[in-house]
């Protein structure tokens, strides 16, 4: 089995206008979706980010790709890595995600590339076999993955613009009581069991108020996590822990708070100094291998939050969560604004990872029926969990009409890259800038 072609799809989905540290979502998100065809008739899909650095990498291996074997991956990480490392630039903090949003580091251009071919050639290989994408990687070791309600705060608006704008589900949530709102409708569609609320954008005391709101209305039966992606300081970081202890109990967590894991491997030692010993959690300290060991070194971090995406693909996902289980750390998993295909993705490697014991981050919630792309339209999400469909490879096929549709609207839009900055000082504060710590 030989792959004769590929084919990049850039589009663009609908995102409500969501707040973090970085900024605020613009109308629209970009998305690109990857399709291999083989020698003997076969397709293989998966979903990246969009964009024009994302689209231009995944060209520049277009040549690599071409006739590869899809089993043969190993040499196309090492040819991809050393391309890097020849062509760009340190970021800004490294790898680290503080200060450039996912899929804008030039640091992991390779690991994005590389996960987008990768998935497409399990899915390839899944087919090929007639095997789920989590069984071709080793075997689940869990039918169906449970994802958490991924809270935000929002402004008024449901994404799109004109007369493409979606309906607006959830309204604006930009106080406690909208808060809870916005997750008991969630829970009540969706049925999430693990909570986790998008912090530092309202002053901290309103966040705090926003989690004790929480745990009033769902009780302790439902872990609480709240992340503000290094938005407060280190005193901040320890006020927050200190004030949450009882609500971040019992399976939640404190997510990111301050930037550096020499910053979080203070909080830690001054809350455990208190007898508060709430785990603390990263997706942006965290992003490649070399934090690890040093990100338990400094007891700065006890959950990684993996991303298939920018990690390298599944597989190295399962690295990280065999990594991670040597060191004693837990594991969970990141997102970003996507759709069903990487869905299925981050479906198909949780349920392969032993070691992934917390419920998942998606957004998933927050697109909409309209942007799908997977026949037969959204991936259902059941008490809270996606099970494994029993399905060759992913266990979803491309609409090729929606495909086209998303093809369109990103032709008619003038975004090519996410800049959250932007859009704040568009439309929220014109003098807007994302400051580390804000509080």
């Amino acid at each position: 089995m030989r792959i004769t072609g590929i084919e990049l799809h850039p589009i663009a989905i609908a995102d409500p206008p969501l707040r973090s540290s970085y900024g605020l979502h613009a109308p629209f998100a970009l998305r690109t979706v990857v399709e291999l065809q083989t020698d003997d008739g076969l397709r293989g899909i998966s979903e990246t980010y969009g964009g024009d650095g994302p689209l231009a990498a995944l060209e520049a291996a277009r040549s690599r790709v071409l006739g590869m074997d899809p089993f043969q991956l190993a040499g196309l990480y090492r040819d991809l890595a050393a391309d890097v490392e020849k062509d760009t630039q340190a970021a800004p903090g490294g790898r680290s995600q503080t200060y450039l949003v996912p899929g804008e580091n030039p640091l992991d251009r390779h690991a994005r590339t590389h996960a987008a071919i990768e998935i497409a050639c399990l899915d390839l290989i899944g087919k090929a076999v007639g095997k789920p994408a989590c069984d071709v990687i080793g075997g689940r070791v869990r039918d169906a993955v449970p994802f958490s309600a991924y809270l935000f705060y929002k402004h008024a608006g449901g994404g799109g613009v004109g007369g493409d704008a979606r309906e607006d589900e959830y309204g604006e949530v930009l106080s406690p009581e909208a808060a809870v709102r916005e997750c008991r409708q969630m829970i009540a569609k969706y049925g999430f069991r693990e909570i986790k609320l998008k912090g530092g954008v309202l002053d901290p005391d309103i966040e705090i108020a926003t989690i004790r709101a929480l745990r009033r209305e769902f009780g302790p039966s439902y872990p609480l996590r709240i992340d503000p992606n290094c938005a407060w300081s280190v005193e901040t970081s320890v006020r927050v822990g200190r004030e949450l202890r009882e609500e971040l109990s019992g399976g939640g967590y404190l997510e990111d708070p301050c930037a550096t894991l020499e910053g979080m491997g203070e909080v830690r030692r001054r809350l455990i100094a208190e007898g508060i010993h709430t785990p603390q959690a990263s997706n942006v300290a965290v992003t490649s291998f070399a934090d690890v060991p040093q990100a338990a070194r400094l007891d700065a971090v006890q959950i990684v939050l993996s991303d298939p995406h920018y990690w390298g693909g599944m597989r190295q996902v399962q690295y990280l969560s065999h990594l991670a289980g040597v060191l004693g750390m837990g594991l969970s998993m990141h997102s970003n604004s996507h759709l069903g295909v990487s869905l299925m993705a981050m479906t198909h490697v949780a349920a392969a990872c032993p070691n992934l014991t917390f419920a998942c981050d998606t957004h998933y919630p927050w697109q909409t029926a309209k942007d799908e792309v997977v026949t037969g339209g959204r991936v259902p999400i059941v008490d809270g969990s996606v099970r494994i469909p029993d399905k060759p490879g992913l266990g979803v096929e491309l609409d090729y009409d929606q495909l086209a549709r998303g093809r369109e609207r990103y032709q008619k839009i003038p975004y090519r890259k996410r800049d959250d900055e932007a859009e704040m000082r568009q439309h929220v504060d014109p003098n807007w800038k994302r400051i580390l710590p804000r509080w």
